[in-house]
Protein backbone atom coordinates (compact mmCIF):
# COMPACT_ATOMS: atom_id res chain seq x y z
CA UNK A 1 0.00 0.00 0.00
CA UNK A 2 1.23 3.53 -1.19
CA UNK A 3 2.24 5.51 1.89
CA UNK A 4 0.59 9.17 1.59
CA UNK A 5 4.26 10.85 0.81
CA UNK A 6 4.62 8.40 -2.13
CA UNK A 7 1.30 9.66 -3.01
CA UNK A 8 2.50 12.81 -3.25
CA UNK A 9 5.64 12.09 -4.77
CA UNK A 10 3.38 10.05 -7.63
CA UNK A 11 1.60 13.09 -8.16
CA UNK A 12 3.61 15.48 -8.58
CA UNK A 13 5.92 13.59 -11.40
CA UNK A 14 2.58 13.00 -13.25
CA UNK A 15 1.70 16.46 -12.42
CA UNK A 16 5.07 17.73 -13.84
CA UNK A 17 5.16 15.62 -16.90
CA UNK A 18 1.64 16.36 -18.27
CA UNK A 19 2.51 20.22 -17.71
CA UNK A 20 5.68 19.53 -19.99
CA UNK A 21 3.81 17.88 -22.57
CA UNK A 22 0.90 20.89 -22.37
CA UNK A 23 3.55 23.56 -22.80
CA UNK A 24 5.12 21.45 -25.89
CA UNK A 25 1.99 21.46 -27.67
CA UNK A 26 0.80 24.77 -26.74
CA UNK A 27 4.48 26.10 -28.31
CA UNK A 28 4.34 23.70 -31.44
CA UNK A 29 0.35 25.13 -31.39
CA UNK A 30 2.20 28.81 -31.53
CA UNK A 31 4.73 28.25 -33.94
CA UNK A 32 2.69 25.74 -36.61
CA UNK A 33 -0.14 28.02 -36.65
CA UNK A 34 -1.37 29.05 -40.06
CA UNK A 35 -4.07 31.91 -39.98
CA UNK A 36 -6.59 31.20 -42.96
CA UNK A 37 -8.58 33.88 -44.10
CA UNK A 38 -12.17 33.53 -42.64
CA UNK A 39 -13.31 34.76 -45.45
CA UNK A 40 -12.77 31.75 -47.32
CA UNK A 41 -15.19 29.82 -44.80
CA UNK A 42 -18.05 32.64 -46.06
CA UNK A 43 -17.64 32.53 -49.68
CA UNK A 44 -17.92 28.42 -49.47
CA UNK A 45 -21.09 28.79 -47.91
CA UNK A 46 -22.08 31.23 -51.09
CA UNK A 47 -21.25 28.66 -53.68
CA UNK A 48 -23.65 25.98 -54.34
CA UNK A 49 -21.63 23.11 -52.40
CA UNK A 50 -21.99 20.84 -55.41
CA UNK A 51 -18.10 20.12 -55.36
CA UNK A 52 -18.27 19.06 -58.95
CA UNK A 53 -15.12 20.37 -60.80
CA UNK A 54 -16.68 22.16 -63.36
CA UNK A 55 -14.30 25.14 -62.17
CA UNK A 56 -11.36 22.54 -62.51
CA UNK A 57 -10.37 22.71 -58.96
CA UNK A 58 -11.09 20.14 -56.29
CA UNK A 59 -14.13 21.17 -54.90
CA UNK A 60 -16.02 24.54 -53.52
CA UNK A 61 -13.75 25.44 -50.95
CA UNK A 62 -10.77 25.34 -52.86
CA UNK A 63 -12.40 27.76 -55.42
CA UNK A 64 -13.27 30.15 -52.27
CA UNK A 65 -9.44 29.75 -51.46
CA UNK A 66 -8.81 31.35 -54.88
CA UNK A 67 -11.63 33.65 -54.59
CA UNK A 68 -9.99 34.93 -51.71
CA UNK A 69 -6.76 35.44 -53.28
CA UNK A 70 -7.79 36.98 -56.48
CA UNK A 71 -7.11 34.38 -58.53
CA UNK A 72 -10.03 34.03 -60.05
CA UNK A 73 -13.49 35.59 -60.45
CA UNK A 74 -16.84 34.35 -59.17
CA UNK A 75 -17.89 33.59 -62.88
CA UNK A 76 -15.89 30.74 -63.06
CA UNK A 77 -18.28 29.04 -60.87
CA UNK A 78 -20.36 27.87 -63.76
CA UNK A 79 -22.90 25.48 -61.68
CA UNK A 80 -23.66 28.94 -59.56
CA UNK A 81 -26.61 31.39 -60.14
CA UNK A 82 -26.13 34.72 -61.29
CA UNK A 83 -27.74 35.52 -58.03
CA UNK A 84 -24.64 33.81 -56.23
CA UNK A 85 -21.98 35.04 -58.28
CA UNK A 86 -23.32 39.04 -57.35
CA UNK A 87 -23.40 38.13 -53.82
CA UNK A 88 -19.67 36.91 -53.83
CA UNK A 89 -18.54 39.70 -56.03
CA UNK A 90 -20.34 42.03 -53.45
CA UNK A 91 -18.97 40.30 -50.26
CA UNK A 92 -15.13 40.25 -51.57
CA UNK A 93 -15.73 43.59 -53.40
CA UNK A 94 -14.36 42.22 -56.59
CA UNK A 95 -15.97 41.95 -60.40
CA UNK A 96 -17.85 39.14 -60.74
CA UNK A 97 -16.07 38.56 -64.42
CA UNK A 98 -17.12 36.79 -67.56
CA UNK A 99 -15.93 32.81 -68.16
CA UNK A 100 -16.43 30.84 -70.96
CA UNK A 101 -19.61 28.88 -70.67
CA UNK A 102 -19.06 25.13 -71.39
CA UNK A 103 -20.73 22.07 -71.95
CA UNK A 104 -20.55 18.82 -73.09
CA UNK A 105 -21.02 17.45 -76.60
CA UNK A 106 -21.32 13.87 -77.62
CA UNK A 107 -19.35 12.84 -80.40
CA UNK A 108 -21.10 10.21 -81.99
CA UNK A 109 -24.36 10.34 -83.81
CA UNK A 110 -25.04 6.72 -84.49
CA UNK A 111 -27.99 5.65 -82.80
CA UNK A 112 -29.47 2.33 -83.17
CA UNK A 113 -31.68 3.07 -86.25
CA UNK A 114 -28.33 4.15 -88.35
CA UNK A 115 -25.47 1.92 -86.66
CA UNK A 116 -25.94 -1.77 -86.70
CA UNK A 117 -24.59 -4.33 -84.02
CA UNK A 118 -21.51 -7.50 -85.52
CA UNK A 119 -23.69 -8.98 -82.42
CA UNK A 120 -25.81 -8.86 -79.36
CA UNK A 121 -24.14 -8.50 -76.16
CA UNK A 122 -26.25 -10.50 -73.23
CA UNK A 123 -23.66 -9.14 -70.01
CA UNK A 124 -23.68 -6.66 -67.44
CA UNK A 125 -25.82 -3.44 -69.08
CA UNK A 126 -23.11 -0.57 -68.86
CA UNK A 127 -20.97 0.84 -71.72
CA UNK A 128 -17.74 -0.23 -69.92
CA UNK A 129 -18.56 -3.56 -69.24
CA UNK A 130 -19.98 -3.91 -72.80
CA UNK A 131 -16.71 -2.15 -74.15
CA UNK A 132 -14.48 -4.81 -72.46
CA UNK A 133 -15.85 -7.24 -74.53
CA UNK A 134 -14.97 -7.58 -77.86
CA UNK A 135 -15.68 -3.76 -77.89
CA UNK A 136 -19.44 -4.16 -77.37
CA UNK A 137 -20.36 -5.95 -80.63
CA UNK A 138 -21.09 -2.67 -82.11
CA UNK A 139 -20.21 -2.83 -86.21
CA UNK A 140 -18.55 0.63 -85.56
CA UNK A 141 -15.98 0.03 -83.39
CA UNK A 142 -15.63 3.89 -82.51
CA UNK A 143 -19.89 4.28 -81.84
CA UNK A 144 -22.06 5.01 -78.71
CA UNK A 145 -23.10 1.62 -77.01
CA UNK A 146 -25.71 3.09 -75.66
CA UNK A 147 -25.66 2.15 -72.13
CA UNK A 148 -26.26 4.98 -70.74
CA UNK A 149 -23.02 4.99 -68.05
CA UNK A 150 -22.85 9.30 -69.03
CA UNK A 151 -26.30 9.80 -68.06
CA UNK A 152 -25.99 7.59 -64.87
CA UNK A 153 -23.06 9.23 -63.71
CA UNK A 154 -24.69 12.94 -64.46
CA UNK A 155 -25.51 14.45 -61.15
CA UNK A 156 -27.71 17.22 -62.69
CA UNK A 157 -30.00 15.49 -64.74
CA UNK A 158 -28.30 16.86 -67.90
CA UNK A 159 -28.44 13.36 -69.82
CA UNK A 160 -31.50 12.06 -71.15
CA UNK A 161 -31.86 9.27 -73.82
CA UNK A 162 -33.36 9.32 -76.81
CA UNK A 163 -35.55 6.97 -78.58
CA UNK A 164 -32.04 5.29 -80.63
CA UNK A 165 -30.26 5.17 -77.08
CA UNK A 166 -27.94 8.04 -78.12
CA UNK A 167 -27.57 10.16 -74.95
CA UNK A 168 -28.85 13.95 -75.20
CA UNK A 169 -26.93 16.65 -73.04
CA UNK A 170 -29.50 19.25 -72.00
CA UNK A 171 -27.52 22.32 -72.27
CA UNK A 172 -29.05 24.20 -69.67
CA UNK A 173 -28.38 22.09 -67.16
CA UNK A 174 -24.72 20.77 -67.59
CA UNK A 175 -22.00 22.65 -65.48
CA UNK A 176 -19.46 21.05 -67.85
CA UNK A 177 -18.24 18.93 -64.55
CA UNK A 178 -16.16 16.14 -67.01
CA UNK A 179 -18.27 13.26 -65.18
CA UNK A 180 -19.79 11.48 -68.33
CA UNK A 181 -16.50 12.24 -70.39
CA UNK A 182 -14.26 10.02 -67.23
CA UNK A 183 -17.57 7.57 -67.31
CA UNK A 184 -17.67 6.85 -71.49
CA UNK A 185 -14.87 4.22 -72.40
CA UNK A 186 -14.99 5.46 -76.14
CA UNK A 187 -13.88 8.82 -75.65
CA UNK A 188 -17.10 9.92 -77.14
CA UNK A 189 -17.48 13.38 -74.59
CA UNK A 190 -15.69 16.37 -75.10
CA UNK A 191 -16.18 19.61 -73.39
CA UNK A 192 -16.66 22.48 -75.32
CA UNK A 193 -17.38 26.17 -75.59
CA UNK A 194 -21.11 26.97 -76.15
CA UNK A 195 -19.94 29.17 -78.71
CA UNK A 196 -18.05 26.56 -80.74
CA UNK A 197 -21.28 25.38 -82.95
CA UNK A 198 -19.61 23.24 -85.58
CA UNK A 199 -19.18 19.69 -84.56
CA UNK A 200 -17.83 16.67 -86.23
CA UNK A 201 -20.13 13.66 -84.35
CA UNK A 202 -17.98 10.60 -85.39
CA UNK A 203 -15.39 9.04 -84.57
CA UNK A 204 -14.77 6.44 -86.82
CA UNK A 205 -11.34 6.11 -88.75
CA UNK A 206 -12.60 4.41 -91.69
CA UNK A 207 -13.04 5.93 -95.20
CA UNK A 208 -15.57 5.92 -98.36
CA UNK A 209 -18.46 2.95 -98.10
CA UNK A 210 -16.02 0.99 -94.86
CA UNK A 211 -17.37 3.68 -92.71
CA UNK A 212 -21.03 4.04 -93.75
CA UNK A 213 -21.28 0.10 -93.54
CA UNK A 214 -20.70 0.36 -90.19
CA UNK A 215 -22.49 3.63 -89.48
CA UNK A 216 -24.93 5.50 -92.39
CA UNK A 217 -23.77 8.97 -90.79
CA UNK A 218 -20.35 7.94 -90.56
CA UNK A 219 -17.79 10.64 -91.73
CA UNK A 220 -16.88 9.35 -95.15
CA UNK A 221 -13.75 11.95 -95.62
CA UNK A 222 -15.31 13.08 -98.94
CA UNK A 223 -14.02 16.24 -97.99
CA UNK A 224 -16.92 18.34 -98.80
CA UNK A 225 -16.30 20.17 -95.39
CA UNK A 226 -13.22 21.19 -96.25
CA UNK A 227 -13.62 22.42 -99.43
CA UNK A 228 -17.03 24.45 -98.40
CA UNK A 229 -15.57 25.85 -94.80
CA UNK A 230 -13.31 28.32 -94.07
CA UNK A 231 -9.97 28.34 -95.46
CA UNK A 232 -7.96 26.01 -92.85
CA UNK A 233 -10.87 25.62 -90.81
CA UNK A 234 -11.20 21.76 -91.62
CA UNK A 235 -8.68 19.29 -92.85
CA UNK A 236 -9.01 15.29 -93.04
CA UNK A 237 -6.88 13.96 -90.33
CA UNK A 238 -6.96 9.62 -90.54
CA UNK A 239 -9.69 9.33 -92.84
CA UNK A 240 -12.06 11.99 -90.38
CA UNK A 241 -13.24 15.66 -90.79
CA UNK A 242 -10.86 17.95 -87.76
CA UNK A 243 -11.59 20.86 -86.65
CA UNK A 244 -9.61 23.60 -85.95
CA UNK A 245 -11.05 25.51 -83.57
CA UNK A 246 -8.67 28.17 -82.87
CA UNK A 247 -10.58 29.41 -86.25
CA UNK A 248 -13.88 28.82 -84.35
CA UNK A 249 -14.54 32.64 -85.98
CA UNK A 250 -14.63 31.63 -88.93
CA UNK A 251 -16.92 28.71 -88.70
CA UNK A 252 -20.30 28.59 -91.03
CA UNK A 253 -23.58 26.31 -91.47
CA UNK A 254 -21.98 26.50 -94.62
CA UNK A 255 -19.19 24.28 -94.05
CA UNK A 256 -21.91 21.60 -93.44
CA UNK A 257 -24.76 22.18 -96.26
CA UNK A 258 -23.05 19.10 -98.87
CA UNK A 259 -22.32 16.58 -96.01
CA UNK A 260 -23.53 13.73 -97.78
CA UNK A 261 -24.24 11.86 -94.52
CA UNK A 262 -24.77 14.22 -91.64
CA UNK A 263 -21.69 13.40 -89.85
CA UNK A 264 -21.07 17.29 -89.13
CA UNK A 265 -23.64 19.02 -87.67
CA UNK A 266 -24.30 22.79 -86.59
CA UNK A 267 -25.46 23.29 -83.23
CA UNK A 268 -28.59 26.08 -83.02
CA UNK A 269 -28.81 26.42 -78.93
CA UNK A 270 -30.04 22.82 -77.69
CA UNK A 271 -30.69 21.99 -81.54
CA UNK A 272 -28.16 20.27 -83.54
CA UNK A 273 -28.73 20.57 -87.02
CA UNK A 274 -27.68 17.96 -89.75
CA UNK A 275 -27.39 19.55 -93.97
CA UNK A 276 -31.34 18.29 -94.28
CA UNK A 277 -33.00 20.29 -91.25
CA UNK A 278 -30.12 23.03 -91.85
CA UNK A 279 -31.45 23.87 -95.43
CA UNK A 280 -34.97 24.19 -93.99
CA UNK A 281 -33.81 26.70 -91.18
CA UNK A 282 -31.95 28.44 -93.58
CA UNK A 283 -34.93 28.49 -96.23
CA UNK A 284 -37.49 29.99 -93.37
CA UNK A 285 -34.88 32.50 -92.23
CA UNK A 286 -35.03 33.66 -96.58
CA UNK A 287 -30.86 32.54 -96.94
Amino acid sequence: MLSASSFLVSAAVLGGVGTFFASVIALARKKLYVWEDPRIDAVANLLPGNNCGACGLAGCRAFAERLVEGAIQPANCTVASPDMREDIAGYLGVDVGAATTRVARLLCAGGCDVAPNNADYLGLQTCRAAAAVAGGGKACAWGCLGLADCRDVCDFDAIYMNEVDLPVVIPEKCTACGDCVEACPKDLFTLMPVEQKLIVQCKNLLEGDEATTACAVACNACGRCVADGAPGLIEIVHGLAVIDYDKNATASPDAITRCPTGAIVWVDGAQQLGPERLEKVLEGAGR
